[in-house]
């Protein structure tokens, strides 16, 4: 089956304003005006302005890439897949798991980890526990990682979906409280070990 947890924003584009939306953007924009004079309800106005613009839609049309249609099927079935496989675990430990959301993008898009690239990878993103991938990676991971074939493509999604497991099961929080009390060789391999977990 294809999961219904998909979410397409291939041939989007990044929203306009987004980056000056009330975050350190806005502040710098603030602190540059008020060095240079300039009121700063002003700036307010610009940036409210901007991201009105940017709650319009998409800045391009709403055109995948050619040739991805094989991908997008793979990336709904395995992401389906796991569903119902950690559906089935989370009810055995008497608990329910939340199906996360996997976003297909074209070169960049926002997060709530903030901006996602295509040169970052696929990804997880804790805060609004979504998967992220371009699906470019998989011609990288074909042609540059020598890693061709179906069960790669489906290893990669399984193992972002490994760290929204670790999410719900209180592991990332731990591992987060013990890195910010450990030095740097010890966050390290905690870090690896999250990795490792996942896969």
């Amino acid at each position: 089956r294809q999961s219904d947890n998909v979410e397409d924003r291939r041939g989007m584009g990044m929203p306009r304003g987004r980056f000056v939306g009330g975050g350190l953007g806005t502040i710098a924009l603030l602190l540059v005006a008020m060095y240079f004079g300039v009121d700063p309800s002003v700036v307010l106005q610009g940036v409210q302005a901007v991201n009105d613009t940017a709650d319009q839609g998409p800045t391009a049309p709403r055109t995948p890439p050619p040739g991805q249609e094989s991908a997008r099927k793979l990336v709904g079935a395995v992401l389906a897949d796991t569903e119902d496989t950690w559906g089935a675990i989370f009810q055995q430990m008497g608990r329910t798991y939340r199906n996360p959301k996997l976003v297909l993008f074209s070169g960049a898009t926002q997060s709530a980890c903030g901006t996602g690239e295509a040169a970052m990878g696929p990804f997880y993103c804790s805060e609004d526990e979504k998967v992220y991938i371009d699906l470019d990676f998989y011609r990288e991971l074909s042609e540059r990682f020598q890693a061709p074939g179906d069960f790669a493509q489906a290893y990669v999604i399984a193992h972002e979906i490994g760290h929204h497991v670790q999410k719900q099961l209180g592991i990332s929080e731990q591992v987060r409280a013990k890195r910010e009390r450990a030095d740097e060789r010890t966050s390290n391999a905690l870090s690896v070990r999250m990795e490792l977990q996942a896969d």
